[in-house]
């Protein structure tokens, strides 16, 4: 048979029938059997291939944080100076209002220790100039009134004089008009007795008697004219005493209010002076306070990014990072644009994430193990830098919560669930490429028009 010896054995030497194994194999026939099994694999195939299947779309993220100030932090310093001395180290939790290190000045504007005290007295003795200045102020609007209360009086006075002398002036008018008349009537009794005379019908005393009450006549006539213009003097004086206080009053006001503008300026420079020194002060204290540099809220100190002690920062430099303590994880995952018109808001995503041992069934969600349910909660309206659109997912609340292990930035790997089809369906589109499908039910109503 195998001949390996020089005795060789003939197949007709052999007697087949006496091995009944022999004779069993060699009677076998196997093509039924691969027949039967072609048959059920191809039904179980049929089968497999009318099962429901979860379509979904695929996307990898990172988790993140829902709110600017639950996300890293980085911790600036306001102003430049020195390290003079550390409180913190990397690892460490802070409470909001913690110092976390102590700055020195290096600005020669404000190496003297007594800034602050020799701020404070300027602004004091400025606050008393600008007081100085105010009743500076008072004094000249009182001298106002007291000029205007002397113009009043001594214009009443005036015009109280003023119509004493107008009625003396018409007293003097009238006085000078009967003694007109007087004159008149004397000068033509003094023309009857002369004709009288020259006719021998009068006496020459009686002559002289007329002639003298004319004379005396006249004499009062002037009398009173000069009387009479003497009043009319003395009310033009009157009027212009009156003129004169008037135009006085007028100066000295003029002269006040040149001096009440000039300390009114004085003032108004004062105080912004005083409010130059106000702002100057409150920043020499905000930068005093700024020396201590603090926790902006309560957290964990992740990475110091400057020396030890006796390094120089600047203004605005990064000191550490800060992660927050309270923080509400959501997950930031992207997609490609042709699957974003057939993601929705609210729609279920689970998420699988990195650390988390997991079995995913991608098309058959219930049976996966060690994924977690979420919600799509934003989905963003404008590309992103590597060419996909952002999603924003979070906790599902109807579902089991997140592990409060996992950290801001771990990876994850996200489902996003749309339509169940059959399997053939989506073999069929995997094949020719097709995005998902996609569509949505209308209730109609039977009322409906």
């Amino acid at each position: 048979m195998l001949n390996i010896t020089n005795n060789r054995i003939s197949e007709n030497d052999i007697t087949h029938n006496n091995f009944s194994t022999i004779v069993e194999v060699e009677n076998k026939n196997s093509s039924g059997v691969l027949v039967r099994l072609l048959y059920g694999a191809f039904i179980i195939l049929i089968i497999i291939l009318f099962l429901p299947w979860t379509q979904n779309i695929r996307s990898y993220g990172y988790v993140s944080t829902l709110t600017p100030w639950q996300k890293p932090q980085a911790v600036t310093s306001i102003i430049g100076g020195r390290i003079e001395q550390w409180y913190v180290k990397e690892g460490d939790f802070v409470q909001k209002g913690d110092t976390i290190l102590k700055l020195s000045e290096i600005k020669d504007n404000y190496f003297d220790k007594k800034l602050l005290n020799r701020t404070r007295k300027q602004l004091e003795l400025k606050e008393q100039t600008i007081e100085v200045y105010g009743e500076k102020i008072n004094t000249q609007e009182n001298q106002f009134e007291v000029l205007k209360r002397q113009r009043d009086l001594q214009l009443e006075q005036y015009q109280i004089k003023l119509q004493q002398t107008r009625l003396k002036n018409e007293a003097d008018s009238n006085a000078l008009i009967a003694s007109e008349i007087d004159y008149q009537i004397a000068q033509r009794q003094f023309n009857r007795t002369d004709s009288l005379y020259q006719k021998g019908l009068k006496s020459l005393t009686a002559l002289e008697l007329k002639k003298t009450k004319l004379q005396k006549a006249k004499a009062m006539l002037v009398s009173y004219k000069n009387k009479w213009l003497n009043s009319k003097n003395e009310l033009i004086n009157i009027k212009l005493n009156i003129a004169n206080v008037e135009m006085k009053y007028n100066a000295n006001v003029n002269k006040l209010l040149s001096t009440k503008y000039s300390t009114e300026n004085d003032k108004l420079n004062s105080e912004t002076q005083l409010s130059k020194l106000q702002t100057q002060l409150s920043n020499y204290e905000y930068r005093t306070e700024n020396y201590y540099l603090t926790a902006p809220q309560a957290g964990y100190i992740t990475k110091i990014k400057v020396g030890g002690v006796g390094e120089t920062i600047k203004q605005g430099k990064e000191v550490l990072l800060l992660m927050p303590e309270q923080h509400e994880l959501i997950v930031e995952t992207y997609v490609y644009p042709i699957d974003l018109p057939l993601i929705k808001k609210h729609e279920k995503v689970s998420i699988q994430f990195d650390g988390w041992p997991s079995i995913v069934f991608s098309g058959w969600p219930n049976v996966s193990t060690g994924t977690f349910s979420g919600e799509i909660y934003a989905i963003d309206q404008f590309i992103s830098p590597n060419g996909k659109y952002r999603i924003l997912v979070k906790p599902d609340t109807g579902s089991h919560p997140w592990p409060t292990a996992i950290r801001y930035g771990s990876g994850t790997s996200s489902i996003i669930m749309l339509n169940d089809v059959p399997v053939w369906y989506e073999l069929w589109r995997k094949i020719n490429g097709f995005p998902p499908k996609y569509y949505t039910v209308k209730n109609t109503s039977k009322n409906e028009k």
